[in-house]
């Protein structure tokens, strides 16, 4: 006999907010996770957090609608357990507070506020899950967000290190990071190169996910740093229209995939790390891998 239940992950990210339903199918000796519904809604806390301090009154309306059909969308699929997290622009927003609040009385959905060290482990949680769960083992994991950046090296497939870095796509749009943030990065990057030698690059975000398929390459193909260098040429070239129409991007990924590019080519040349592989896996799934475990336990 079997028996079917249903979770969910929400990522209030400071580009876009994620959302993913999933099914475990349970028989008597396996418990399967299988992809029922996901959907991206494109608010970007971070145009406002970034620059004014705080998340205005429009973008909160965006995110409170968004949340409440989420909320709704829950109740259709049967969910009957899900985790939400916030990560950079909700940490950093003066009223981030007041608007969690706001969405728990019109949703009923509560969210946590996380810090980037505990984003990278959650996402390190879907990639030792994933088929390609032994490139973690040794890597140099590089995930870039819209208002931050976590890099997390993994040795023998435990933490040696892990810093997190307010250095994001949309912050970088806004021209809104500190000179000693640049210098931070650049200064702590170097050390790592220094100090380990021969990891790969274990790549997560949607804008090196989109770059993965704009370079035909399969889940888990290795990408070389030279492959990277060429599109991020390629695109920086075009105007914003240009790439839309020339490589298909949606609106929302045509600039900020600039930038996101721009880090992935930073940290392998500063760590000395010349091939990525793109597990394709994000803070939602690994919400979701992480509830999948407890439930299998």
């Amino acid at each position: 006999m079997r028996d079917m239940n249903t979770i969910a992950a929400l990522d209030i990210g400071s580009n876009a907010v994620r959302f993913l339903i999933c099914s475990i199918e349970e028989s008597s000796d396996t418990k399967k996770c299988r992809k029922v519904a996901f959907l991206r809604v494109p608010v970007r806390l971070g145009e406002d957090v970034f620059t004014e301090g705080e998340i205005s009154a429009r973008r909160r309306m965006l995110l409170c609608e968004a949340m409440q059909g989420f909320s709704h969308l829950m109740k259709t699929f049967g969910v009957s357990e899900y985790r939400a997290c916030a990560t950079s622009s909700m940490r950093e927003a003066k009223n981030g507070a007041e608007v969690l609040d706001e969405i728990r009385e019109k949703s009923g959905i509560q969210v946590k506020v996380i810090s980037g060290l505990e984003e990278a482990e959650i996402i390190y949680a879907a990639g030792v899950s994933s088929a390609g769960s032994e490139n973690w083992k040794d890597s140099l994991h590089v995930d870039v967000g819209g208002g931050s950046t976590e890099v997390v090296i993994y040795t023998g497939g435990r933490v040696a290190e892990s810093h997190s870095f307010r250095l994001g796509t949309v912050r970088i749009l806004k021209d809104a990071v500190e000179k000693g943030d640049k210098e931070l990065f650049k200064k702590e990057l170097k050390k790592i190169g220094e100090k380990y030698r021969g990891l790969r690059i274990i790549g997560s975000g949607g804008n090196i996910n989109k770059a993965q398929k704009l370079l035909n390459k399969r889940v888990g193909e290795l990408i070389s740093a030279v492959e990277l260098r060429m599109l991020y040429d390629t695109l920086k070239k075009m105007t914003f229209e240009e790439r839309i129409n020339n490589f298909k991007l949606n609106p929302y990924r045509a600039d900020v995939i600039i930038p996101a590019l721009k880090i992935f080519l930073l940290v392998s040349k500063l760590c000395c790390a010349p091939t990525i592989i793109v597990p394709q896996v994000g803070l939602v799934d690994g919400i979701i891998a992480m509830l999948h475990a407890k439930r299998s336990s």
